[in-house]
C-alpha cells in the first residue's frame, strides 16, 4: 500500500516539531491544517507505527483507525504527542523510507 502523504511533507512536520518556540508550533499547526484528510490520517498512522502502536505491515489498519478516531483536530492531537519527531522518523524508517536526506534538503543541506 502506498503512503498517502509524501515523505517530504512528513520531513517538514518533523523539522517543525523539533523547534521549541511558540512560533514554530503555530507554523506546525498551520502546516498540518493545510494537509488534506488523507495526508493528515497518514501522518497520524506514521506516528503510530513509529511509536509501536501498529507494525509497518499494518499501515492500512493504522490508516483506517486514524480516519475512525479523528475526533480531535489532527494538529491538536499531534502537537500534544510527546516525541512526535522521533515517532515520525521511526515510522518512516519502519516503512522503508529514509528521511535523513529529505530533512537535510529542507534545511538547505546543512
Amino acid at each position: 500500500m502506498k503512503l498517502p502523504i509524501s515523505p517530504e511533507k512528513v520531513a517538514q512536520v518533523i523539522l517543525l516539531a523539533r523547534e521549541a518556540s511558540r512560533a514554530a508550533e503555530a507554523e506546525l499547526r498551520e502546516f498540518i491544517a493545510t494537509l488534506d484528510e488523507d495526508e493528515q490520517a497518514a501522518l497520524v498512522a506514521v506516528m503510530w507505527i513509529g511509536r509501536g502502536t501498529f507494525d509497518a505491515e499494518d499501515l492500512e489498519e493504522a490508516l483506517d483507525t486514524a480516519y475512525a478516531e479523528a475526533t480531535t483536530p489532527t494538529a491538536d492531537y499531534l502537537t500534544g504527542s510527546p516525541h512526535l519527531p522521533e515517532h515520525l522518523e521511526n515510522g518512516l524508517d519502519a516503512l522503508g523510507i529514509d528521511v535523513t536526506d529529505l530533512e537535510d534538503d529542507l534545511m538547505g543541506g546543512h
